[in-house]
């Protein structure tokens, strides 16, 4: 499956919805990689990928091992092992339409917990209290 760069409006309203959530972490920075996917990144980690494919947006998380595993035994459940690094933990939402934001954005935190050094996930769990 190949993927491209950002470009249907529900796409971009979902990176928007991302940047606008992920900025809010300490020392993350948005870049493309190599394949065109827009990343969010921390120390130059990435703790999530987002591409596109025949206008449909995919969202690439790193996850926990028991995270994915609970995610991917859910009945009818949106999300797939990702390509390729999926053995690491990532996993993909296929429609992020099935899934709540405030569980995306539970997600993403628990990416960057596990990407982030330990001191900024300190900064970030001090922020939450």
């Amino acid at each position: 499956m190949s993927h491209h760069q950002l470009q249907s409006p529900s796409s971009l309203a979902h990176l928007a919805r991302i940047r606008d959530f992920c900025t809010k972490l300490p020392e993350v920075e948005e870049k493309a990689d190599e394949f065109g996917h827009t990343t969010f990144r921390v120390k130059d980690k990435p703790f999530i990928m987002l591409g596109e494919n025949d206008g449909q947006v995919s969202t690439a998380l790193k996850t926990e091992l028991t995270t994915q595993e609970f995610l991917l035994g859910q009945e009818g459940t949106a999300y797939q092992k990702t390509p390729y690094i999926g053995r690491h933990g990532w996993v993909s939402i296929w429609n992020v339409d099935l899934v709540p934001w405030t569980e995306i954005q539970d997600l993403i935190v628990e990416g960057y917990a596990r990407t982030a050094p330990k001191k900024l996930v300190q900064q970030l769990k001090s922020t939450k209290s």
